[in-house]
């Protein structure tokens, strides 16, 4: 048996999980600042990197405690390097060579994008380590969150390649704004999943972005498109609001409740869902893949499984929810497979915040 500790602050999110054999979770501890940027609208990055050099012991000591273990039953030490804010990468990083260091145990760094990944390896709660069966290669795997919205190839362990990414917003970035710019809150996906349950997704024509021929996303202009339809909305109703940049300078409570809400936010999740499951499943017929998987924090969005589910012709899979946004359960499935394989990192391990994983 293989023990994990695994450490992630990419964001906002800080915490330490150990995990063993890469899918047997022993504990899983985050510790969230959702609160703390909600007056922002998004993360404030200095402010994040504060915040985890506050909790990053605490978490380690809970996830310690929670496991059961000490620093003598452990393998190795897993932690996020990128991408992600550098600030907040070198509170965790830090943190992963000082144990290191004291301990002796070997350092491995993971690429946050593959964490996400191998979220999919992860036991799901209550269920039989025995029955347990890993995802199947080749896989198409659909990566979307707030900073990234990758489509890749991935035909073995280590073995990637890049089908797609977004050439603009990433598809969780775009729900943040559209959120903000409806005076909806933070964060944007899980409100505008709510909002939407009470709206009709055809009520407004909203664009698909790069339909043909590539798999490369954009949502940059379905965010432009919602501000103007807002705008029209407010200009029907006797409304002028100016737009700066591409924002509703003076948006106000008042005049945004006259808005339909519910039907725009409906017919943007249904637009961002139709461009993913579009692409993945394109991709999926042309690689002949044995199944499609997602991973990130959009990959929660209950619309998006049953659509992907729905309309790609292989099985599809996804996290627990719980797995879906930023955790350290993920970097230690991710490291331990890096661990089998021999990878390494020595104590010069730096922060790459523009990390590519290909």
């Amino acid at each position: 048996m293989t023990k994990i500790f695994a450490i992630e602050t990419s964001c906002d999110e800080t915490a330490a999980a150990v995990v063993q054999d890469g899918r047997l979770v022993l504990s899983n501890v985050v510790s969230s600042q959702i609160e703390l940027h909600q007056q922002y609208g998004g993360v404030f990055p200095e402010m994040a990197s504060r915040q985890h050099i506050l909790s990053v012991t605490p978490v380690i000591r809970q996830a310690l405690e929670n496991a059961s273990v000490d620093w003598d039953d452990l393998d190795a030490i897993a932690v996020i390097n990128g991408p992600g804010l550098a600030g907040s990468l070198l509170v965790g990083v830090n943190a992963a060579k000082g144990l290191a260091l004291a301990t002796g145990l070997p350092l491995v760094g993971v690429n946050h994008v593959e964490a996400h990944v191998y979220a999919n390896w992860l036991l799901p709660p209550g269920e039989d380590e025995a029955t347990f069966t890993p995802p199947s290669f080749p896989l198409v795997c659909l990566v979307v969150s707030g900073g990234h919205t990758d489509l890749i190839l991935m035909r073995e362990h280590d073995d990637y390649q890049l089908l797609g990414r977004t050439i603009d917003d990433a598809a969780g970035e775009a729900f943040d704004k559209v959120a903000r710019l409806l005076g909806l809150g933070y964060p944007g996906g899980p409100i505008i999943e709510r909002v939407a349950q009470e709206g009709n997704p055809t009520a407004f024509s909203l664009p698909r972005a790069l339909r043909i021929g590539t798999y490369e996303f954009s949502f940059s202009g379905l965010k432009t498109a919602v501000l103007r339809l807002v705008q029209d909305l407010q200009r029907e109703q006797g409304i002028e609001v100016q737009i700066h940049g591409t924002k509703l300078a003076d948006a106000t409570p008042e005049n945004m409740a006259a808005l339909p809400l519910a039907d725009i936010a409906a017919s943007f999740q249904a637009a961002v869902v139709d461009a993913l499951v579009e692409k993945t499943a394109l991709a999926a017929e042309e690689f002949h893949v044995a199944q499609v998987i997602m991973a990130g924090g959009v990959a929660a969005n209950k619309l998006l499984r049953a659509e992907m589910s729905r309309r790609v012709g292989v099985p599809v899979r996804y996290p627990p929810i719980r797995f879906c946004t930023d955790n350290a359960a993920m970097v230690g499935a991710a490291g331990y497979y890096r661990f089998l394989g021999g990878r390494r990192s020595s104590l010069a391990l730096d922060v790459i915040p523009n990390l590519r994983l290909v």
